[in-house]
Protein backbone atom coordinates (compact mmCIF):
# COMPACT_ATOMS: atom_id res chain seq x y z
CA UNK A 1 0.00 0.00 0.00
CA UNK A 2 2.57 2.45 1.38
CA UNK A 3 4.66 1.81 -2.16
CA UNK A 4 1.23 2.12 -4.37
CA UNK A 5 1.07 5.95 -2.18
CA UNK A 6 4.93 6.54 -3.15
CA UNK A 7 4.09 5.75 -6.89
CA UNK A 8 0.72 7.86 -7.01
CA UNK A 9 2.79 10.42 -5.45
CA UNK A 10 5.51 10.51 -7.58
CA UNK A 11 3.52 10.14 -10.46
CA UNK A 12 1.14 13.54 -9.94
CA UNK A 13 4.63 15.26 -8.90
CA UNK A 14 6.31 14.51 -12.12
CA UNK A 15 2.80 15.68 -14.28
CA UNK A 16 3.08 18.93 -12.02
CA UNK A 17 6.65 19.34 -13.17
CA UNK A 18 5.92 18.65 -16.74
CA UNK A 19 2.62 20.61 -16.76
CA UNK A 20 4.95 23.65 -15.60
CA UNK A 21 7.62 22.94 -18.31
CA UNK A 22 5.05 22.78 -21.02
CA UNK A 23 3.43 26.38 -19.70
CA UNK A 24 7.16 27.93 -19.42
CA UNK A 25 8.09 26.79 -22.44
CA UNK A 26 5.30 28.16 -24.37
CA UNK A 27 5.19 28.29 -27.39
CA UNK A 28 7.74 25.98 -28.52
CA UNK A 29 6.30 25.33 -32.38
CA UNK A 30 3.70 26.82 -34.46
CA UNK A 31 0.25 27.80 -33.03
CA UNK A 32 -3.61 27.59 -35.35
CA UNK A 33 -6.12 29.82 -35.01
CA UNK A 34 -9.42 27.81 -36.47
CA UNK A 35 -11.61 29.70 -38.10
CA UNK A 36 -15.15 28.31 -37.81
CA UNK A 37 -15.82 29.71 -41.68
CA UNK A 38 -14.85 29.91 -44.91
CA UNK A 39 -11.71 31.57 -46.04
CA UNK A 40 -12.18 34.93 -47.26
CA UNK A 41 -14.82 35.95 -45.10
CA UNK A 42 -14.40 38.60 -42.37
CA UNK A 43 -13.37 36.16 -39.26
CA UNK A 44 -11.12 35.06 -41.86
CA UNK A 45 -9.89 38.31 -42.52
CA UNK A 46 -10.04 39.36 -38.49
CA UNK A 47 -7.72 35.90 -37.95
CA UNK A 48 -5.09 36.61 -40.71
CA UNK A 49 -4.52 40.27 -39.16
CA UNK A 50 -4.17 38.70 -35.75
CA UNK A 51 -2.03 35.41 -36.19
CA UNK A 52 0.28 38.27 -38.25
CA UNK A 53 0.61 40.21 -35.07
CA UNK A 54 0.09 37.62 -32.12
CA UNK A 55 2.97 35.64 -33.89
CA UNK A 56 5.53 38.34 -33.68
CA UNK A 57 4.88 38.65 -29.88
CA UNK A 58 4.89 34.75 -29.05
CA UNK A 59 8.16 34.43 -31.48
CA UNK A 60 6.31 31.79 -32.87
CA UNK A 61 4.09 31.38 -36.36
CA UNK A 62 0.47 31.59 -35.85
CA UNK A 63 -1.40 29.75 -38.92
CA UNK A 64 -4.86 29.99 -39.81
CA UNK A 65 -6.95 27.02 -40.25
CA UNK A 66 -10.61 27.50 -41.93
CA UNK A 67 -13.28 24.71 -40.98
CA UNK A 68 -16.91 26.34 -41.81
CA UNK A 69 -20.21 24.50 -41.58
CA UNK A 70 -23.18 24.81 -39.94
CA UNK A 71 -23.24 28.24 -38.85
CA UNK A 72 -19.76 28.12 -37.40
CA UNK A 73 -20.40 25.36 -34.58
CA UNK A 74 -19.05 22.91 -36.12
CA UNK A 75 -15.40 24.14 -36.26
CA UNK A 76 -16.18 25.34 -32.81
CA UNK A 77 -17.01 21.87 -31.91
CA UNK A 78 -13.00 21.25 -32.82
CA UNK A 79 -11.44 23.51 -31.03
CA UNK A 80 -13.65 21.90 -28.14
CA UNK A 81 -12.25 18.73 -28.39
CA UNK A 82 -9.04 20.08 -29.43
CA UNK A 83 -5.91 18.85 -26.72
CA UNK A 84 -6.24 22.07 -23.93
CA UNK A 85 -2.58 22.95 -24.65
CA UNK A 86 -2.81 26.58 -26.23
CA UNK A 87 -1.77 25.39 -29.27
CA UNK A 88 -5.20 25.32 -30.90
CA UNK A 89 -7.53 28.44 -30.29
CA UNK A 90 -10.54 29.67 -31.97
CA UNK A 91 -11.38 32.92 -33.35
CA UNK A 92 -14.98 33.45 -34.44
CA UNK A 93 -17.66 36.22 -33.60
CA UNK A 94 -20.96 36.66 -32.09
CA UNK A 95 -22.25 33.96 -33.28
CA UNK A 96 -20.83 31.70 -30.49
CA UNK A 97 -23.20 33.25 -28.41
CA UNK A 98 -26.38 32.08 -30.65
CA UNK A 99 -25.36 28.71 -31.27
CA UNK A 100 -26.96 27.23 -27.82
CA UNK A 101 -30.52 29.21 -28.85
CA UNK A 102 -30.20 27.56 -32.77
CA UNK A 103 -28.97 24.33 -32.09
CA UNK A 104 -30.20 22.57 -29.00
CA UNK A 105 -28.34 19.63 -29.45
CA UNK A 106 -24.66 20.46 -29.98
CA UNK A 107 -22.24 18.52 -28.39
CA UNK A 108 -20.36 20.96 -26.59
CA UNK A 109 -21.40 23.80 -24.31
CA UNK A 110 -19.71 27.42 -23.63
CA UNK A 111 -17.52 25.95 -20.79
CA UNK A 112 -16.04 23.82 -23.46
CA UNK A 113 -14.03 26.72 -23.50
CA UNK A 114 -12.03 28.91 -21.42
CA UNK A 115 -12.11 32.90 -22.91
CA UNK A 116 -8.65 34.93 -23.70
CA UNK A 117 -9.97 37.78 -24.93
CA UNK A 118 -12.17 40.49 -27.09
CA UNK A 119 -10.63 41.70 -30.47
CA UNK A 120 -12.67 44.10 -32.34
CA UNK A 121 -16.49 44.84 -33.13
CA UNK A 122 -17.11 45.34 -36.28
CA UNK A 123 -20.25 47.07 -37.72
CA UNK A 124 -22.55 45.64 -40.40
CA UNK A 125 -23.71 46.53 -43.61
CA UNK A 126 -26.96 45.96 -45.72
CA UNK A 127 -25.27 45.18 -49.35
CA UNK A 128 -26.64 44.13 -52.86
CA UNK A 129 -26.12 42.60 -55.88
CA UNK A 130 -25.23 45.49 -58.73
CA UNK A 131 -28.00 45.38 -60.51
CA UNK A 132 -30.78 44.86 -57.58
CA UNK A 133 -33.47 47.38 -58.64
CA UNK A 134 -33.77 49.70 -55.82
CA UNK A 135 -31.54 52.63 -55.79
CA UNK A 136 -31.37 53.41 -51.91
CA UNK A 137 -32.22 52.04 -48.51
CA UNK A 138 -35.52 53.35 -48.68
CA UNK A 139 -36.46 51.93 -52.06
CA UNK A 140 -34.65 48.63 -50.98
CA UNK A 141 -37.24 48.41 -47.94
CA UNK A 142 -40.39 49.27 -49.87
CA UNK A 143 -38.80 46.63 -52.20
CA UNK A 144 -38.66 44.02 -49.77
CA UNK A 145 -41.97 44.32 -48.59
CA UNK A 146 -43.10 44.29 -52.20
CA UNK A 147 -41.02 41.43 -53.91
CA UNK A 148 -40.43 39.03 -50.12
CA UNK A 149 -40.78 35.75 -51.69
CA UNK A 150 -38.52 36.78 -54.61
CA UNK A 151 -35.52 38.17 -52.32
CA UNK A 152 -32.76 35.55 -51.66
CA UNK A 153 -30.70 36.47 -48.71
CA UNK A 154 -27.56 34.94 -48.34
CA UNK A 155 -25.97 34.24 -45.19
CA UNK A 156 -22.83 32.83 -43.84
CA UNK A 157 -25.20 29.54 -42.09
CA UNK A 158 -27.80 29.47 -39.73
CA UNK A 159 -26.34 31.15 -36.45
CA UNK A 160 -23.85 33.32 -38.12
CA UNK A 161 -24.12 36.86 -37.36
CA UNK A 162 -25.55 37.53 -41.13
CA UNK A 163 -28.26 35.27 -40.26
CA UNK A 164 -28.90 36.88 -37.25
CA UNK A 165 -28.81 40.70 -39.00
CA UNK A 166 -30.99 38.89 -41.81
CA UNK A 167 -33.77 37.68 -38.86
CA UNK A 168 -33.60 41.05 -37.47
CA UNK A 169 -34.47 42.96 -40.54
CA UNK A 170 -37.77 40.69 -41.69
CA UNK A 171 -38.83 41.10 -38.22
CA UNK A 172 -38.38 45.18 -38.65
CA UNK A 173 -40.14 44.97 -42.00
CA UNK A 174 -42.33 42.70 -40.90
CA UNK A 175 -41.75 40.23 -43.88
CA UNK A 176 -39.59 37.03 -44.76
CA UNK A 177 -37.36 36.82 -46.96
CA UNK A 178 -35.49 33.20 -48.48
CA UNK A 179 -32.23 32.89 -46.63
CA UNK A 180 -29.50 30.86 -48.75
CA UNK A 181 -26.86 29.35 -46.12
CA UNK A 182 -23.57 28.73 -47.22
CA UNK A 183 -20.55 27.70 -45.37
CA UNK A 184 -19.23 31.38 -45.36
CA UNK A 185 -19.57 34.84 -45.61
CA UNK A 186 -16.93 34.63 -48.59
CA UNK A 187 -18.43 32.22 -50.78
CA UNK A 188 -21.98 33.83 -50.30
CA UNK A 189 -19.99 37.30 -51.15
CA UNK A 190 -19.02 35.79 -54.59
CA UNK A 191 -22.43 34.59 -55.40
CA UNK A 192 -23.29 38.47 -54.62
CA UNK A 193 -20.78 39.85 -56.95
CA UNK A 194 -21.61 37.01 -59.04
CA UNK A 195 -25.53 38.23 -59.62
CA UNK A 196 -26.66 34.66 -57.75
CA UNK A 197 -27.91 36.03 -54.35
CA UNK A 198 -29.99 39.28 -54.05
CA UNK A 199 -28.81 40.50 -50.71
CA UNK A 200 -26.39 40.52 -47.84
CA UNK A 201 -26.08 42.05 -44.42
CA UNK A 202 -22.43 41.44 -43.62
CA UNK A 203 -19.54 42.81 -41.98
CA UNK A 204 -17.44 45.97 -43.23
CA UNK A 205 -14.56 43.78 -42.93
CA UNK A 206 -15.83 41.74 -45.84
CA UNK A 207 -18.05 44.16 -48.02
CA UNK A 208 -15.65 47.68 -47.45
CA UNK A 209 -13.02 46.72 -50.53
CA UNK A 210 -16.01 45.51 -52.35
CA UNK A 211 -18.53 48.52 -52.22
CA UNK A 212 -15.34 50.84 -52.77
CA UNK A 213 -14.58 48.94 -56.03
CA UNK A 214 -18.19 49.11 -57.20
CA UNK A 215 -18.71 45.61 -57.11
CA UNK A 216 -21.61 45.09 -55.24
CA UNK A 217 -24.56 48.06 -53.97
CA UNK A 218 -24.03 49.42 -50.54
CA UNK A 219 -27.36 50.66 -48.91
CA UNK A 220 -27.02 51.15 -44.90
CA UNK A 221 -24.63 50.54 -42.01
CA UNK A 222 -26.37 48.93 -39.13
CA UNK A 223 -24.53 51.07 -36.52
CA UNK A 224 -26.65 54.09 -34.45
CA UNK A 225 -24.13 56.20 -35.68
CA UNK A 226 -22.01 56.29 -39.70
CA UNK A 227 -18.81 55.25 -40.11
CA UNK A 228 -15.60 57.07 -40.91
CA UNK A 229 -14.80 54.23 -43.72
CA UNK A 230 -18.33 54.84 -45.37
CA UNK A 231 -19.16 58.34 -44.43
CA UNK A 232 -21.85 58.37 -46.97
CA UNK A 233 -23.74 55.62 -46.38
CA UNK A 234 -27.25 56.23 -44.07
CA UNK A 235 -27.87 53.99 -41.17
CA UNK A 236 -30.78 52.05 -41.12
CA UNK A 237 -32.12 54.36 -38.29
CA UNK A 238 -31.82 56.75 -40.58
CA UNK A 239 -34.05 54.94 -42.84
CA UNK A 240 -37.04 54.74 -40.84
CA UNK A 241 -36.12 51.33 -38.53
CA UNK A 242 -35.36 53.37 -35.38
CA UNK A 243 -33.34 51.25 -32.74
CA UNK A 244 -32.02 48.61 -35.31
CA UNK A 245 -28.48 47.87 -34.30
CA UNK A 246 -26.19 45.36 -35.00
CA UNK A 247 -22.55 44.38 -34.58
CA UNK A 248 -20.13 41.63 -35.28
CA UNK A 249 -17.15 41.64 -31.57
CA UNK A 250 -14.77 39.40 -32.81
CA UNK A 251 -12.64 36.86 -29.66
CA UNK A 252 -10.48 34.41 -29.01
CA UNK A 253 -10.74 31.01 -27.50
CA UNK A 254 -8.69 28.50 -26.00
CA UNK A 255 -9.93 25.02 -25.10
CA UNK A 256 -10.91 24.47 -21.44
CA UNK A 257 -8.51 23.01 -19.18
CA UNK A 258 -5.95 24.94 -20.52
CA UNK A 259 -2.76 25.13 -17.71
CA UNK A 260 -3.19 28.57 -16.37
CA UNK A 261 -0.03 29.63 -16.85
CA UNK A 262 -0.40 29.44 -20.74
CA UNK A 263 -4.17 31.11 -20.27
CA UNK A 264 -2.34 34.35 -18.60
CA UNK A 265 0.40 34.24 -21.53
CA UNK A 266 -1.71 34.35 -24.57
CA UNK A 267 -4.13 37.48 -23.62
CA UNK A 268 -1.12 39.38 -22.61
CA UNK A 269 0.07 38.57 -26.30
CA UNK A 270 -2.95 40.04 -27.92
CA UNK A 271 -2.97 42.67 -25.57
CA UNK A 272 0.24 43.61 -27.35
CA UNK A 273 -0.75 42.39 -30.63
CA UNK A 274 -3.88 44.32 -31.10
CA UNK A 275 -0.97 47.32 -30.64
CA UNK A 276 0.78 46.57 -33.95
CA UNK A 277 0.80 49.31 -36.23
CA UNK A 278 0.13 47.19 -39.25
CA UNK A 279 -2.90 45.48 -37.96
CA UNK A 280 -4.54 49.16 -36.30
CA UNK A 281 -4.16 50.28 -40.26
CA UNK A 282 -5.58 47.36 -41.70
CA UNK A 283 -8.26 47.27 -39.35
CA UNK A 284 -9.06 50.86 -40.08
CA UNK A 285 -9.37 50.39 -43.52
CA UNK A 286 -12.54 47.63 -42.92
CA UNK A 287 -14.09 50.23 -40.85
CA UNK A 288 -13.14 48.90 -37.71
CA UNK A 289 -10.40 49.16 -34.77
CA UNK A 290 -8.69 46.63 -31.96
CA UNK A 291 -10.64 47.15 -28.50
CA UNK A 292 -8.77 48.69 -25.70
CA UNK A 293 -6.38 46.64 -23.80
CA UNK A 294 -8.37 46.20 -20.49
CA UNK A 295 -11.41 44.34 -23.32
CA UNK A 296 -8.81 41.83 -24.38
CA UNK A 297 -9.43 39.64 -21.07
CA UNK A 298 -11.04 37.01 -20.28
CA UNK A 299 -12.96 38.53 -17.41
CA UNK A 300 -14.19 41.56 -20.35
CA UNK A 301 -15.09 38.35 -23.05
CA UNK A 302 -16.74 36.33 -20.01
CA UNK A 303 -18.74 39.29 -19.33
CA UNK A 304 -19.67 40.19 -22.80
CA UNK A 305 -20.31 36.29 -23.49
CA UNK A 306 -23.06 36.24 -21.17
CA UNK A 307 -24.92 39.20 -21.57
CA UNK A 308 -24.96 38.45 -25.28
CA UNK A 309 -25.73 34.64 -24.21
CA UNK A 310 -29.01 35.90 -22.53
CA UNK A 311 -30.46 38.97 -24.80
CA UNK A 312 -29.92 36.84 -28.50
CA UNK A 313 -31.01 33.82 -26.61
CA UNK A 314 -34.59 35.60 -25.78
CA UNK A 315 -34.33 36.98 -29.17
CA UNK A 316 -33.91 34.50 -31.43
CA UNK A 317 -36.65 32.35 -29.34
CA UNK A 318 -39.28 35.16 -30.67
CA UNK A 319 -38.17 35.13 -34.44
CA UNK A 320 -38.78 33.04 -37.15
CA UNK A 321 -36.77 30.14 -37.98
CA UNK A 322 -35.76 30.15 -41.86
Amino acid sequence: MITKIAATVALMAGLSVSTLAMAQDFPDHPITILVPAAAGGPSDTVARLVADALGKELGQQVLVQNQGGAGGSLGSGAVAEAEPDGYTLLLYHIGVATFAALYPALPYVPADFTSVGLITEVPMTIVGRNDLPPADITELLAYLKDNADQVTFGTAGVGAVSHLCGMLLEEAIGTTLTNVPYKGSGPAMTDLIGGRIDLMCDQTTNTTTQIKAGEIKPYAVTTRERIAVLPDLPTLAESGLDGFEVSAWHALWAPAGTPEDIRLKLPAALQVALTDPTLIERFAGLGTAPVPAEMATPAALDERFKSELERLGALIATLPQN
